[in-house]
């Protein structure tokens, strides 16, 4: 049986940075076991979406998810991003955000 997962890549990796905003590339493609190179396209995609915003902190990026953007579906009922990832990661995430931005428009 193939393997697979319930959520896409683009989901997992936003996953990841809310656990940890500083995260390497690197280790975001070893935590999900995919190659570098896609967890860059993702992150790249979710950059250009306005879904996470990138910054540089020394040699190493620091990235910042955007809680307050609604998600791509039309179904959505208009939920945020952050709305999702404090049900799938639970209410200790980190969104990159000073205390208390998450729920700022």
């Amino acid at each position: 049986m193939p393997e697979w997962s319930f959520l896409t890549s683009h989901a997992r990796v936003l996953l990841c940075i809310a656990h940890d905003p500083g995260l390497r590339l690197r280790d975001i493609a070893v935590r999900l076991g995919i190659t570098e190179r896609t967890a860059h396209g993702v992150l790249t995609d979710l950059v250009q979406a306005g879904y996470v915003t990138k910054t540089k902190d020394g040699r190493r990026n620091h990235y910042q998810i955007q809680v307050h953007q609604p998600l791509p579906e039309p179904t959505s009922r208009e939920r945020t991003i952050g709305e999702v990832l404090a049900v799938l990661a639970g209410p200790g995430i980190s969104t990159g955000q000073p205390p208390g931005a998450e729920g700022h428009r």
